[in-house]
């Protein structure tokens, strides 16, 4: 009988007997938090993956154990140099990937920033959106043709999607008074609604996207929040969960991580393509705000609507210049 996954299911779980030699991976921000262990729990079950990450020392420190599990089980871990607030190195990434006409069966972009203070990449545009957004937006679209058929793109997202939808009228804050976990939300439902059109865009050659959610888990994301805004995060989200006879609880890394690995290799593709996904299961559509909790694996309407995420997708192309 197959085990069943949720919210505690680790990598290892999620991966049991499961062998991924053969199969090539990109992940994105592999030098903490769920991008180590979600490289990690894939080259320890035999994936050649390909790591990114802005600061190439920082991040061969932090994945010794990636690759002393890759050489152990078969699989190969390598890094590759990539700023995601800045075009220029998103690009160059790119240009170095598609020079090696190696293909992916699967692209997870995980990496991210939550809740920074005001300020801009080096392109101009907002960081949270141009970071976790734009970044990957020009990245996965200029490396879209080295996903084989039948691979995937797995968008990091996150449950803060509820804060906010985007504001395509303003996505630079140039008019709206800047409010960090807005832009956070913007730039969640962001991920969520990109990975809705380029699924859209690629299912007709057998390559799905899905959005998935990690949990809450204590990592570097949340380094630009004091101690006190934090446990006022946590104590907001008790005040929500009483009512239900549930407490919060944080994620361990391995935990967070799970949801990733499972849409990427073990979830059928067609039960993901275009949807989102929390606790190693398809999050559903919620449309009345008010019944949705704070460990809820719902997911709000607005960051699934097809519209939104065309509308998205041409915003997109205009703020960066590309057409894809």
């Amino acid at each position: 009988m197959t085990k069943a996954l949720g919210a505690t299911s680790t990598t290892d779980d999620v991966l049991e007997g499961i062998d991924l030699r053969g199969k090539r991976i990109f992940v994105t921000g592999v030098s903490a938090g769920i991008g180590v262990e979600t490289a990690r729990a894939l080259a320890a079950h035999g994936a050649q993956v390909v790591g990114a990450a802005r600061d190439i020392e920082k991040a061969e420190a932090a994945t010794a154990q990636v690759r002393k599990d890759a050489a152990a089980n078969g699989g190969s871990f390598e890094l590759v140099e990539l700023d995601l607030a800045n075009l220029k190195s998103v690009r160059a990434c790119a240009g170095r990937l598609l020079a090696r006409e190696e293909p992916f069966d699967v692209v997870i972009a995980n990496a991210g920033v939550m809740a920074t203070p005001f300020g801009h990449t080096v392109d101009g545009f907002e960081t949270q959106f141009g970071t976790n957004h734009l970044g990957h937006f020009v990245l996965v679209n200029r490396i879209a043709a080295l996903i084989r058929t039948g691979g995937r793109l797995i968008n990091v997202s996150s449950a803060g999607h509820r804060r906010s939808n985007v504001d395509l009228e303003d996505p630079n804050f140039e008019r709206t008074s800047y409010e960090p976990f807005v832009a956070y939300g913007r730039s969640k439902t962001a991920n969520i609604l990109f990975a809705v059109a380029f699924d859209a865009r690629h299912r007709g050659r057998g390559v799905r996207a899905a959005a998935v959610h990690p949990g809450a888990i204590q990592t570097e994301l949340g380094r630009h929040m004091n101690p006190g805004q934090l446990q006022n995060l946590v104590d907001r989200i008790n005040q929500q969960l009483a009512a239900e006879g549930k407490n919060f609880g944080w994620k361990t890394i391995p935990q967070g991580a799970a949801t990733s690995v499972w849409a990427a290799v073990v979830a059928p593709a067609d039960e993901i393509g275009g949807r989102y996904c929390a606790n190693c299961q398809v999050g559903q559509i919620v449309r009345d705000e008010t019944t949705i909790t704070a460990l809820s694996e719902g997911v709000l309407a607005y960051a699934l609507d097809p519209h939104n995420a065309e509308a998205l997708w041409k915003k997109s192309e205009e703020m960066v210049g590309e057409s894809f």
